[in-house]
């Protein structure tokens, strides 16, 4: 299905093209003498809404520059448009927001076929991709044929090898299990995974299984999950699915130690799952965490809760979501600034990959977001953290996420 939305985008490609060059009196599209106007799609309908917040909690940061005069005394103007998680509305959205509303670049589109179905588009037409909200490797990886393109947080397949190695330290018989999303988003995970056992994988890797995207529900593949004796579980779904893996499992009492992917492990999502089953369950994070009692007095924290509170007030204050939106806010206005004030396209791109920001309030303390013009992950470390008495715990150091 991608790749058939992929060639649809590349079909508009030619009059996008025309479309925004046509728009062009020398000026850069999107910029003024005090607006940059910039774009993107979330899913505000449908069944992945709650990650809608991620660009909620960006918008609220961008209003917090704005009123502190900006960036080189230009506002901040966001649009973003729903996509209900189709990647044929985000196509159409895109096109949109490019053609029509004219924005200087698309930043934190969600969802990994949503946005390989809008990058040969954009590439084409020179249009920023910036801080792509998945983590598929290729966004990083294959920079050079999409060179305007640049994601943002760990990679799938970094961190499907974390689990693994943690299993294989902790867990040296264990019998894993995987429910998946048939996408890229769940097999770049599930190759993470594999990579990461390595020689192992072969007998403790003792059955998948996929679901679409589409699917009204997971129960059947996780009966069959059970059914494989399977005493690990690896949950890298998204959203729904995640917390009916949680839910049919503790249903058929069925009590593995549970791996669940970074982005269905906010707090609110996991508190919708059974207490008993998701007890002892392992992510990552790379974000501070604002359910978390730990971070109470952070400044970071601290800062979150007053840009909601004044730019966003019906917000969950405990919602990773805006946080996970506001970290990405903080690394674009930091690539504006260093764009300078003659602000161009290929300008952002340039600052894009050439970061070296360790002062971004709502990272995890020690990590630095860091590109290269040759390396396009800008955060590549994280820790691990379990679910316990109803919230995340971090543990251990800081480990590398470099895909």
């Amino acid at each position: 299905m991608v790749e058939k939305l992929v060639l649809a985008a590349a079909a508009l490609v030619a009059v996008a093209a025309a479309g925004v060059a046509g728009a062009r009196t020398g000026a850069t599209p999107g910029v003024s003498s005090n607006e940059i106007v910039i774009g993107g799609t979330v899913p505000l309908s449908g069944e992945a809404a709650a990650a809608a917040n991620v660009a909620r909690g960006a918008e609220a940061y961008f209003k917090y520059v704005n009123g502190r005069g900006g960036v080189y005394g230009r506002k901040l103007t966001y649009r973003y448009l729903d996509d209900g998680y189709d990647p044929s509305r985000t196509v159409q959205a895109t096109r949109q927001l490019v053609q029509q509303d004219g924005v200087f670049a698309i930043f934190g589109s969600l969802g990994t076929s949503g946005n390989l179905a809008i990058r040969d588009f954009l590439n084409a037409a020179q249009v920023p991709q910036l801080f792509v909200n998945a983590g598929a490797t290729t966004f990083g990886a294959d920079y050079k044929r999409y060179p305007w393109t640049i994601g943002y947080i760990p990679t799938y397949k970094a961190e499907g090898e974390i689990y693994a190695r943690y299993i294989r330290r902790n867990l040296p018989k264990g019998k894993v299990a995987v429910l998946y999303q048939n996408d890229d988003y769940g097999k770049d995970l599930l190759n993470g995974l594999r990579r990461g056992l390595g020689a192992r994988a072969a007998s403790q890797l003792v059955a998948t299984e996929a679901y679409e995207p589409t699917a009204t529900d997971v129960q059947s593949q996780v009966a069959s999950l059970k059914g494989s004796g399977a005493d690990v579980l690896a949950i890298f779904a998204f959203g729904k699915f995640s917390v009916q893996a949680f839910n049919y499992a503790g249903q058929l009492g069925w009590k593995p130690q549970i791996f669940v992917n970074d982005v269905s492990a906010s707090a609110p999502l996991m508190s919708f799952a059974p207490a008993k089953t998701a007890a002892g369950a392992i992510s990552i994070v790379f974000l501070k965490d604002p359910a978390s009692a730990k971070w109470a007095t952070d400044p970071g924290v601290r800062l979150f809760r007053k840009v909601l509170s004044a730019y966003s007030r019906k917000a969950d204050l405990k919602d990773g979501y805006y946080m996970a939106g506001m970290a990405s806010a903080f690394t674009l206005v930091d690539a504006l600034r260093r764009a300078g004030k003659n602000l161009t396209r290929a300008g952002i791109v340039k600052a894009a990959a050439s970061l070296n920001e360790a002062n971004n309030p709502f990272l995890l303390p020690g990590i630095t977001v860091k590109t290269s013009p040759t390396y396009r992950f800008p955060v590549s470390q994280v820790q691990l953290q379990r679910w316990q008495k109803g919230r995340w715990q971090l543990f251990g150091g800081l480990v590398s996420a470099r895909p």
